[in-house]
């Protein structure tokens, strides 16, 4: 069963909007290619679909 996800930011939040560089931040992604597991609910699941455009998903 996969209840964790693998994300990976791959691409710079840099000229992204404030509030999208806040949830990365918050997803504990600080670097270029950077890979955190995290649980799969509802609130992860926002936190990626806020910021889709930035990260890179699987389903661990």
């Amino acid at each position: 069963m996969a209840n964790t996800l693998k994300v990976t930011l791959v691409k710079s939040p840099i000229g992204a909007v404030p509030k999208h560089k806040l949830t990365v931040k918050a997803m504990g992604l600080t670097k270029m290619h950077k890979t955190v597991e995290m649980p799969d609910n509802a609130a992860t699941r926002g936190m990626i679909q806020q910021v889709q455009h930035l990260v890179k998903v699987e389903e661990a």
